[in-house]
């Protein structure tokens, strides 16, 4: 009896998980594309595209690329490529600040 037991709760946490993870795959990444966003307005304001030129078009090039991803509803390449840019968005953000320092 212990064994069918130790088997439903398996087969339960098992599709518990599965659910868990088919989930996070059909939301839309809004907090990421907001964030990649907004870190992207900051190194523009900042001066990279002068400044830190290649990595400010690789933030951008990953924005667009999320969108598109969005709007294919590829949920999980537009997370990803959101994350990019705005991890790109910060280095070119860093690099502009760094060029105005003495």
């Amino acid at each position: 009896m212990l064994a069918r037991q130790t088997t439903v709760f398996l087969y339960s946490f098992l599709l518990g998980a599965l659910s868990l993870v088919a989930g996070c795959q059909t939301v839309p990444p809004v907090q990421e594309m907001s964030d990649a966003r907004q870190a992207i307005m900051a190194a523009k304001e900042a001066g990279a595209e002068e400044k830190a030129p290649a990595e400010f078009e690789q933030a951008v090039e990953h924005l667009h690329a999320a969108e598109e991803a969005l709007t294919q509803k590829q949920y999980l390449s537009a997370r990803r490529d959101a994350v990019t840019a705005k991890d790109k968005a910060i280095i070119a953000l860093k690099l502009s600040e760094t060029e105005d320092s003495p």
